[in-house]
């Protein structure tokens, strides 16, 4: 059995986007995401969790305990049907099920642990699995120990439509009227976005075993969620800095708001237009972090 993390951590990372839409609004046309009232870029923490789900299966290649359960077409259900296999149970799902349940009262637990401990995404942020909670099974919602924050830009963003031309006409008839068609895609010219995590290692230890390994597996990530994603409509973007707070023990040795308070991000003085990563300068205050703390800075 693998041992859980035994510290709580918080931790601050800072990417940035050029001449890309770091994630678009399906209810605004696609636009990039921003708060209204104040103009501010957001990227969901769901848009986050992609990227890292991608690059785990990437590296890992479906390795034992390292599969994805939140994958492209791939229905849910045919990942819950592993741990039905495991089980041995046979027949119509939810008879089947509440069968097991009544021959054994911890069929929930051993449902839960087994996918905790095959699935790399649900050890890390939990999952709702339908499959298990249509058959009233308490192992159907896992809480996962690592949770992410909406991203925020650090200044407020204009994004901007650019119009753009394609030589190839789609039909015959249209081609015979005229010569290009037309386009548009959004940009936002230059953004450094912000967000914050939190891992909880007495969840990691009660609920789904997430381990150290599994630990620096998620910083390696998080680092390069980015570079295997790049696309045209994304534009160049990359995690710019990883800032680790490491608590000396389980339930942790202050407020995660201090620490966040303590990472300071603030536009350079001659930079009117911020349009680079050097226009930003990062200040990490360390005297407002315990002793008992520990900063750890990646990339």
């Amino acid at each position: 059995m693998v041992e859980a993390i035994k510290n709580r951590y918080e931790f601050v990372v800072l990417f940035d986007v050029e001449n890309g839409n770091p994630n678009g609004d399906p209810d605004a046309g696609n636009m990039p995401r921003i708060d209204p009232e104040t103009g501010y870029g957001l990227v969901t923490d769901v848009c986050l969790k992609r990227k890292i789900r991608n690059y785990v299966e990437i590296v890992k290649e479906e390795e034992p305990r390292y599969e994805i359960y939140i994958r492209e077409d791939v229905p849910l259900n045919r990942s819950d049907s592993k741990a039905f296999e495991h089980l041995g149970v046979t027949g119509k799902e939810d008879k089947a099920l509440k069968e097991l349940k009544k021959k054994d009262p911890d069929a929930d637990l051993k449902i839960r642990d087994f996918m905790c401990q095959k699935f790399y995404d649900i050890r890390t942020f939990g999952a709702v699995m339908t499959t298990f909670v249509k058959a009233a099974l308490n192992c159907g919602q896992v809480r996962g120990p690592v949770q992410l924050g909406f991203a925020r830009s650090i200044d407020p963003i204009i994004p901007q439509e650019v119009t753009i031309t394609r030589v190839a006409i789609t039909t015959e008839e249209d081609a015979a009227k005229k010569s290009t068609e037309m386009g548009r895609k959004s940009i936002v010219p230059y953004a450094l976005y912000r967000t914050e995590g939190y891992i909880s290692a007495n969840l990691a230890r009660k609920v789904t075993g997430f381990s150290e390994e599994d630990l620096e597996l998620l910083w390696d990530a998080i680092i390069n969620m980015f570079e295997h994603d790049h696309s045209a409509a994304r534009g160049k973007m990359a995690v710019r800095k990883l800032i680790i707070f490491k608590h000396s023990k389980e339930l942790g040795d202050c407020p995660a708001y201090k620490l966040f308070d303590a990472v300071e991000v603030k536009k350079q003085d001659e930079a009117a237009y911020p349009r680079k990563y050097q226009d930003y300068e990062i200040t990490i205050h360390r005297d407002q972090i315990p002793e008992s703390v520990e900063v750890i800075e990646k990339c």
